[in-house]
Formats: C-alpha cells, structure tokens, sequence
C-alpha cells in the first residue's frame, strides 16, 4: 500500500510540475517578420519635433496610417494591444478574472459580430486606411516582439480597429450605467433613471468636454477661432495622443486621436476645425419581457410566442501563466436586443446604433472635409457616431454646433416611459428607425457671433433666434438636456455680450477657474454657511468663515477653493464622476442634495484636510496636484468649471488630476482663412514610456495655462523636426 501511495503522489508531484511547466514556459512569438512580409507593401516617415510629437507622412493615406500606428506603438504599444484584445473578447487571458466581464460583454453586444457584417460594406477608401494602420501594428509587433503581451493577438486586422470602436461607442452615452443596475439586485422600478438616461445627474458637476467657437462677426481682426477641450481620462484606452498627418493624396490634419484610430479624432486640416463634447440623450430602452415559465427560451410578443437566439460565450480567464480557466456564459438575444436574466423577471436591452461600424469613416471625412458643408455631409452620411455635440468652423468664417445623436424614432404611447422600463410583450414599443439627421437641434452662423457647449442643454448654444426650440424636441421621447453644467453658465456670461472676442480672450475664457453666482455649488456653499451654527469643531467653523468670503474661484492661491471642492468629491461615484444617486434628493439640480449628505461630506473635507495640512485654509494649488513621474505641480481648476480638473485621494492631503482637461487646442483661421493652432498635452507624447524626456515634458505649460506652437505646414516642420526616420529603421 505504502508502494502504491508512494506511486500516486510521485505521480502528482509530476503533474503539477509539469502544469507548472506548461503554465510558466514562454511561449515563442509566432512569425510576424512573415506574416508581415506576406502583406501588402507600406512606406512611411515620421519626424518628431522637440516635444516627441510624431508627424507622419506617406504617399498614399494608407502609408500614413501605416506610420500613425507605428508611431503611436512606439509610446504606448501596451494600451493599442489592450485595447484590440478587449475588441476580440480576449482580455481576460491577459488580465484574469477581472477582465472577464468585459469579454462577456463583447459577446453579449454581438460586438464581433456586428463588425463581420458591417466591415464589408464600408467604403474602399476607409478599408484601406483601416488596413494600413494594422499593417504598421504588425510589422511593429514584428519589430518588438519583446513587447508582446500576448502571442495569440497578432496579426491585427481592420475588422479588429472597427469591432474596438463598436464596443467603445455604446460607453460614451452610457449603456455601462444601464447595464450595471440591471445586473444590480435593487428591483427595476425602484431606480429607471438609472436604466435609461441618468437625467440631471451629470447636470452638477459631472465630468466632460468643452468647446467654443467664434467668428468674424465678434472678432476685431475678422479672424475665426475654435477652442477644442476634451475632458477625458489622463491615461488608458481613451486618453488623447497628438499627431499631425500627410500624404501625397491630399491628407492634412493635426490634432488627437485615441490608441487604435487610423486618423485624427478631433483638430483641424487646412480648412475646417473640429471638436466634440459628450452629449447624452435617451438612447437606451430596457424591455420588461414576457417569459414563459415553463421555457426560459420563449418570450410572449403580441400574443405569440417567439424562441430567442440562444449563444454561449466561453470566456477564458488567465489563472497563471499560459494557463487558463474557460467559464461559460449564457448569451440570449430577442427582438428588441440582449436579454439580462434576472430575479424579479427578465429583460432586453436595446440602444441607439447598435449595428453599425461607420465612425471611422465619418472620422476620416472630417478629416478631409473642404469647408463646414462637407464636414456636415461626412456627418449625415453615415451611421457611425452615435451620440455627441460637435462644434465646427472653417476657414470662410463659419462657425456651427450640432447636437448629434441618432435618437430613437419613438412613438408616444399611452402608459409607456421611455425612461424607465418599457413593455416587451408588444411590438409597438420596438422602435427599427432613428429621427432625420435633418431633424437635430443645429445651430449655424448664429448673428452672435459664437457658439459653446459644456455637455448642456443644446437649447443654450448660443443667444438671440439662432436658438433651438426645445418645444420641437420632446423630452419625454428624446432625453435631450435640459440642464445647464456651470461651464455652460460661465461660458454664456463671458461670450455673451457685444464685446469683441480675440483669441487671448477666448483662451482666458477657456480658462475660467469661477463657478457661476448661479450654480449648484454657490447655492451649496450659501447653505452650509448658513448652518454654521450647527457645526462642532473650531475647524468646521472656520472652514465657513473661508467659505462665507469665497469668491468662486477655484485659482491655485485660493483658501477656500480646497474645502468646498472636496465637499463637492465627497458627494460623487468615484468611478464615474458624476452624483451618487443614492444622495440625491427631490427638487431642482441646486437642492438636489439633502442637508445631511452635504453637512456628512464638508465635516470628511474639512477633517481631511486639517489631517493632511494642519488646517482648513490650504491654498488650492498645495493640494490640487499634477503628478507625473519625477514631476508635481500645483493647479487651477476644478470639477466642472472650465479649467476643469479632477482629481483622486492620495497621502498626504494631496488631489491627484486624472481626469479632465488633457489635449487642448486652440485653432485660428485669419481673415485670409490662413490656418495656425497652439496645443498642449498634460503629459506628453511619451504616454507610457517613463524613460522618455517627453513623459512629461509639456507637464509644467499645462499646468501654467499655456499652449505651443503647432508645426503644420511643410516649412514649419521642417523648422521644428529635431529626427526624421522611415518606419522600420
């Protein structure tokens, strides 16, 4: 017996070795110098000017998009491979288990399938584009393969850019929130804001995207100028990489794009500038399904009953090394969309654009558009972006603002919600079309002479009959904004007058640090004045005498600025940036916070600063912080003015910015329609390299306010360019 047990566990000790072996053993990476050379043939050369900003030129747009992709992979190679991964539903393998539920998702949205079906019947030119981007990830994998970090993800194709943009789409108007109360265990009924649009939530001081523009008619020089101000995460897959591209077939744009885009996001080319906030109609419907007790299968519509597609995702999760678990997830789909199996009754899930794939082809359009008609004309083309504002102006003097969005062709029905959860026993709450482009709030050459938004109320664009008539679009059925954010106050009070604006003005708009005297936090700061009376402690009394002499500026050198902010932060989700609902109380977006959930986050600020500084009255700058590296500088701004930053907790009574301004331009056509711009970056355009010098080398001008010259004609970057290389060598 004793032989026999000896046997066994000698035999166990060998397996778990050898799982051991399999688990630890590096894989070789597979031959991507052949795969590469198996290809299509791809030219490129990049210059990079004193600040690492790659210029990227190629014969053909699809060489140029050859040498973006290498260029971008030369600083953030990790975040490109992460994020083609997540398209593929293969994240996991990479990251564990808590990678799995976005793979589960890409099964659950038909994200690769959407893309199968759609990538076909895109333009040539855009396949092209999408192609030689991929191209250059390839022949850079091949290059770098110490880089890789996983040998399963190349070759990269253009289907994998487009399935990256189709998951991502959905994000930026919110169908993570919709999808997180409906996995939540709270009944339904009790939170349908949650589920459909989260109305007047971000209406405070969520987080966002700015964008003003101006025109002739208000400038004193008969200039034109467009102030583009993404509010975006600071690092990760959706954080903002500069570049300026060429070609010999007429591409010329500047700006930013995200890690996987074959073209520049927002900016400008030699006639029309661009930019975009986040805008966030109803563009989500969640369907109370009948399901037959006996057959979780069937679902009752109109009386029949109808088999839903039933799918199964096999999710594989790294558990060490190269081994790996696979889970098995149930994927449902009926006619209005996917199902979330749940305890109190199942539902579908159905959102605006989910089976499309154009935005890199209205993307490509912007950036070849001749003047503001045919930047339009890429927009109302396609069925691509689904969701965002856009400002616009061109070299003719022409400004405009478009509230985007494919909003859902709803009917009105006696009984239905559009915001909540709606019937999904009846074919008449599935709506298959989506209103005319022509029939979108747009503003266009306003008398006024500009135009903003701040992720607002479209309906404030800009003054006098320009205006939209929010009477023609019905909230109940669209979701349009009908809030105003304290960026949208401000920027109405600094541009909305009769004096002229130049662009020093507009950038000292840009970068206002007040809050409005109407916003919600000046009314929350007069009532926890107001209740002095009620606090404890000598430094909760003397955080409200700072406050009641406040003036609303959140400036570095402001004393009260620290402990109003942070009472703000200690009322928000920390992962999204916008009010906790479960603070929320009735009433207008001022008094939405009750008494106590403001009293409960001044008393944390209040104590946190006094353990983190000895006092309450700290200068706004010793804690409002840009830490990059080696580098930490004070900053202005704060959540929701326009200078907007935020920030995280970290030790020692410091807010570290993560989010909020990051590449911003400011970009200017003369009276001649002469194009120049000036940008910055809160970093550099070493986006993951720490070793670079351009990690952080633009740090120091943004946190100072101050923009650099962009090299964009031929002379002027053969002026700037400090090393110019083909790709590859």
């Amino acid at each position: 017996m004793k032989r026999i047990l000896g046997r066994v566990a000698a035999g166990i000790v060998v397996l778990v070795v050898g799982v051991l072996a399999y688990a630890l053993w590096p894989v070789g990476p597979p031959d991507l110098a052949a795969q590469a050379a198996s290809g299509p043939s791809y030219d490129a050369t990049i210059s990079r000017d004193r600040f690492g900003i790659p210029h990227v030129h190629g014969a053909r747009d699809a060489d140029t998009a050859y040498g973006l992709a290498w260029a971008h992979a030369e600083d953030d190679f990790l975040t490109i491979q992460q994020s083609t991964l997540a398209a593929r539903g293969r994240l996991a393998t990479v990251q564990g288990q808590d990678a799995a539920p976005v793979d589960y998702l890409v099964a659950l949205l038909r994200v690769r399938e959407v893309t199968a079906a759609g990538y076909p019947g895109l333009a040539p030119e855009t396949r092209a584009l999408l192609e030689g981007y991929a191209a250059g990830l390839n022949a850079y994998a091949a290059a770098n393969t110490g880089e890789l970090i996983s040998p399963e993800l190349f070759p990269v194709t253009g289907e994998d850019l487009v399935a990256a943009s189709v998951q991502k789409a959905p994000l930026f108007f919110g169908i993570e929130v919709s999808l997180a109360a409906l996995f939540d265990d709270a009944p339904l009924e009790e939170r349908p804001q949650a589920l459909a649009r989260p109305a007047g939530i971000e209406a405070v001081t969520a987080a966002g995207s700015n964008v003003l523009a101006v025109s002739p008619e208000r400038t004193p020089d008969g200039a034109t100028h467009l102030i583009s101000n993404s509010h975006q995460p600071w690092t990760g897959p959706v954080a903002w990489y500069e570049a300026t591209l060429t070609s010999d077939e007429g591409w010329h744009a500047t700006g930013a794009l995200f890690p996987g885009v074959p073209s520049i996001v927002l900016g400008h080319n030699q006639r029309v500038a661009w930019s975009f906030t986040v805008n966030k109609p109803d563009l989500i419907d969640v369907y109370r399904l009948d399901v037959d007790p006996d057959d979780p299968t069937r679902y009752r519509v109109d009386g029949e009953w109808l088999d839903m597609e039933i799918d199964q995702a096999d999710l594989e999760v790294q558990l060490l090394g190269r081994l790996r678990w696979t889970v098995q997830r149930e994927v449902a789909w009926t006619i209005f969309g996917p199902v979330i199996r749940r305890d109190d009754g199942d539902v579908a899930l159905r959102w605006a654009g989910m089976d499309t794939v154009g935005i890199f082809e209205q993307l490509y359009g912007f950036n070849r558009a001749g003047d503001l008609d045919e930047w339009k004309a890429a927009l109302e083309g396609q069925d691509g972006l689904a969701s965002f504002s856009l400002g616009v102006a061109d070299a003719d003097g022409r400004i405009g603002y478009l509230y985007h969005a494919l909003l859902p062709d709803r009917p009105e029905l006696p009984g239905v919600d559009w915001g909540g959860v709606v019937p999904g026993d009846t074919r008449d709450t599935l709506w298959t079309g989506i209103r005319p482009f022509d029939d979108l709030p747009w503003v266009e050459d306003p008398a006024a002479g500009f135009v903003q938004n701040a992720n607002s109320s479209p309906f404030t664009a800009t003054t006098g009959p320009e205006r939209p008539d929010p009477s023609r679009w019905p909230e109940a059925t669209t979701g349009i904004e009908r809030y105003e954010t304290n960026r949208s106050l401000r920027a109405q009070e600094l541009l909305g007058g009769d004096d002229p604006i130049d662009l020093g003005a507009l950038l000292e708009t840009k970068f206002d640090t007040r809050y409005a005297a109407t916003s919600a936090v000046a009314t929350w700061r007069d009532r926890l004045v107001a209740a002095r009376d009620e606090l404890d402690t000598e430094d909760e009394r003397r955080g409200l005498e700072v406050l009641a002499d406040w003036d609303l500026d959140t400036a570095a050198d402001s004393r009260a600025a620290a402990v109003m902010v942070l009472t703000v932060a200690g009322l928000f989700d920390d992962e999204r940036l916008q009010l906790d609902p479960s603070r929320l109380g009735d009433g207008e977006v001022a008094g939405m916070v009750d008494d106590v959930a403001l009293s409960a986050a001044y008393r944390d600020a209040v104590g946190w600063l006094v353990a983190g500084h000895g006092r309450v009255d700290v200068p706004w700058g010793e804690v409002n912080r840009l830490r990059r590296g080696g580098v930490d500088l004070p900053l202005g701004g704060a959540p929701d003015v326009l200078r907007a930053i935020y920030g995280e907790r970290v030790d020692g009574g410091v807010l570290s910015g993560i989010v909020g301004d990051a590449y911003l331009s400011a970009i200017s056509f003369d009276a001649d329609g002469v194009v120049s711009s000036r940008a910055i970056h809160q970093f550099g355009s070493a986006t993951l390299d720490e070793d670079s010098p351009h990690y952080a080398d633009q740090a120091e001008l943004f946190a100072d306010g101050r923009l650099r010259e962009v090299p964009f004609t031929r002379e002027e970057l053969a002026a700037a360019a400090v090393r110019t290389y083909r790709v590859g060598e």
